[in-house]
């Protein structure tokens, strides 16, 4: 390990606030892309920052530091909270040198720094680099430190056991610690909001290193995407995620504000999250976003969080994409407090059409969701089947979107879009728009992807509400009664080519053809065999 001395420090407290990049190749035209593609020439060759590709280089490069000591799904324990207290330690220092600066006094800098998290003496990234042996104690001691002095970041920063041999050897630690050095993380070094989209960067490449763990708590960005830009969200909306993973739709919703030129610090965002890592993961995500949102810690089932008054608490837009058929939710519907599940009890097999209902109960009179599900939701049977008849009785099906297969990390399964509404206009009452958008997809090693302009094709298609040939139609209700109230795309869209005419007296003389050379050959064979001996 390098050392380095270190000076002392005053207890300070220091902003969190992010910069913007993108750090991958960007293809998209639109939305968030455009805002990713136009910032990724404003980064400032810096600490060696030259480029995306250097940037997510070094990133990455952390990984390859712990490949083959540390498992693949363990990476993300070890290198973001690193990434998160490496920011905090960067910025102080340029907080401070620039409090410094303008007052000449080192006194004066100290009162003038009042911030959002407090930093205490000895608890400095340099603290923990100067340290050369049980790098892992101190380091745990360190941000435990912080974490006492900033409890909205409690089980955030501090989550992850370092002075674990088994989990990480110490080498591998020293080795992480100085990779991490290389880079000034601090807010002037880079453009707004990079550390944010870098930590989004190192989710994906997480996902991608253990894709099976990826389901837990990553949903692939375009798919994200399509559900922000149909949904809208607007200046003064509250926005609800009940199983919101690492945060990233709360996020996307942010930015589809930031990039209309909108406030979208008055966009009041809201998430649940049952696991605790990926809780934390998620309010790392935002922190390094430099945005506000309330994400709490438990089991949305058993017990939501967000409520007003003793009953849940209503919003305007409401956003998931949840497990896929999760088992062994029965009984906690059926012993629900909280009113969520007047269309039915779903059975033990799949609670889909449960999570559906609780975000319905968590809309207000006017409120809009889009929840992300595997296809099989549109068309089961039994329990599910009920409660799904008695949501399009109420008319609050809006739109289906059939998506292509092998989108997702953790199974190869074509998942659906189903949009839902309490506010629907006239022109779209009574009805329910089926879009088939299983063929527009990019093809990737392993998986597949959405295009920008399979993107912009759904969302066109949901704000006009149009029939396109083989791709989509607006269906009355009463036609989905005819069907058993089965949601499956392809019921509804003709996407099959019609058959080419057939000219029978073509056809006809092509037989005849045929039938007049299978006699000339056995005429030839009869000729052949009498040649050769053989009588018939």
């Amino acid at each position: 390990m390098v050392l380095s001395g270190v000076a002392f420090i005053p207890c300070i407290r220091v902003p969190v606030v992010s910069v913007d990049f993108n750090l991958e190749p960007v293809k998209r035209k639109r939305g968030r892309g455009k805002r990713q593609a136009k910032l990724a020439n404003d980064v400032k060759a810096t600490n060696g920052i030259n480029s995306r590709a250097d940037l997510g280089s070094w990133l990455w490069g952390g990984a390859d530091i712990l490949r083959g000591a540390v498992r693949a799904e363990d990476y993300q324990d070890f290198m973001l909270p690193l990434l998160f207290f490496k920011r905090l330690s960067d910025e102080y220092r340029v907080t401070y040198d620039a409090k410094l600066a303008e007052f000449g006094n080192e006194e004066v800098a100290r009162d003038k720094m009042f911030y959002d998290h407090e930093v205490p003496e000895g608890c400095f990234w340099e603290d923990v680099r100067a340290t050369g042996v049980n790098v892992g104690s101190k380091l745990n001691d360190v941000l435990e430190a912080i974490a006492r002095a900033n409890p909205d970041i409690d089980r955030v920063i501090n989550r992850t056991d370092f002075n674990n041999p088994n989990a990480i050897p110490e080498e591998r630690l020293v080795r992480l610690i100085e990779h991490f050095s290389q880079r000034n993380l601090a807010n002037g070094n880079v453009s707004q909001d990079m550390l944010g989209d870098a930590y989004e960067y190192l989710l994906k490449k997480f996902n991608e290193a253990a894709p099976k763990r990826a389901g837990e708590f990553y949903t692939p960005r375009e798919i994200v995407r399509v559900l922000v830009e149909c949904l809208k969200p607007g200046e003064g909306m509250e926005m609800y995620d009940p199983c919101c993973g690492s945060g990233g739709m709360l996020i996307e919703s942010y930015f589809y504000l930031k990039e209309r030129g909108l406030d979208a610090s008055n966009l009041f965002l809201f998430g649940q999250e049952i696991n605790d890592e990926t809780w934390a993961m998620a309010k790392m995500n935002v922190f390094l976003h430099g945005m506000s949102a309330q994400i709490q810690q438990g089991d949305t089932f058993v017990n939501p969080q967000f409520l007003d008054g003793g009953e849940l608490k209503k919003f305007d837009l409401v956003i998931a994409n949840p497990m896929w058929n999760q088992k062994g939710f029965k009984q906690y519907m059926e012993d629900d407090q909280y009113d969520r599940f007047g269309y039915g009890v779903v059975n033990n097999s799949s609670a889909d059409w449960g999570w559906i209902q609780h975000m319905l109960a968590s809309m207000n009179e006017t409120g809009r969701m889009g929840i992300v599900l595997d296809q099989g939701a549109l068309f089961r049977g039994g329990a599910e089947g009920k409660v799904r008849e008695s949501v399009l009785r109420d008319d609050l099906v809006e739109c289906v979107v059939a998506l292509p297969e092998k989108l997702f990390y953790n199974t190869g399964a074509p998942g659906c879009l189903i949009y839902l509404s309490r506010n629907k206009t006239e022109a779209r009452k009574g009805k329910v728009l089926f879009a088939y958008a299983a063929e527009g997809f990019e093809k990737l090693s392993n998986m597949n992807q959405l295009r920008d302009e399979d993107i912009h094709r759904i969302v066109e298609v949901f704000d006009g509400f149009s029939n396109v040939d083989k791709y989509s139609r607006v269906v009355g209700v009463d036609e989905i009664e005819e069907n058993d109230w089965n949601l499956s795309v392809t019921r509804y869209v003709d996407i099959f080519d019609p058959p080419e005419p057939v000219d029978i007296q073509q056809v006809w003389d092509q037989l005849k053809e045929l039938e007049n050379r299978r006699h000339e050959t056995e005429e030839k064979l009869v000729v052949y065999l009498k040649e050769l001996g053989y009588e018939q």
